[in-house]
């Protein structure tokens, strides 16, 4: 059971303000977003994305992976939190407080 403690399972959370101006960056900026997706990350907020993760050592996988896919120029920033931490989250829409969406499902097949 200790695999599927609160404190094990972790949370990668991507910040990122990559520039526009250009097509250059815009289609730079479109591709990292893409990337990040295809590695199961979900918008959060605007430039947020988050990819829920069994343990510490997937984590790093794909904070590995993120580094990968950044463009030249922007500012990224990663954080990996526990899931404990992560439901702890206090959520608004206006002055209204909203409950964080639940982590999807996770399939073990061994």
């Amino acid at each position: 059971m200790e695999r599927f403690s609160e404190y094990r399972i972790m949370w990668v959370l991507i910040f990122f303000d990559l520039p526009t101006t250009t097509k250059k960056e815009r289609k730079a900026a479109a591709r990292f977003r893409k990337n990040i997706m295809g590695d199961g990350f979900t918008m959060f907020q605007f430039s947020i994305y988050v990819r829920h993760c069994a343990s510490s050592e997937n984590a790093a996988v794909h904070v590995r992976r993120v580094k990968a896919f950044m463009p030249e120029y922007g500012k990224i920033g990663i954080l990996t939190i526990t899931d404990k931490q992560f439901a702890s989250i206090q959520l608004f829409y206006g002055q209204k407080s909203v409950a964080p969406k639940a982590a999807g499902q996770q399939l073990e097949l061994f």
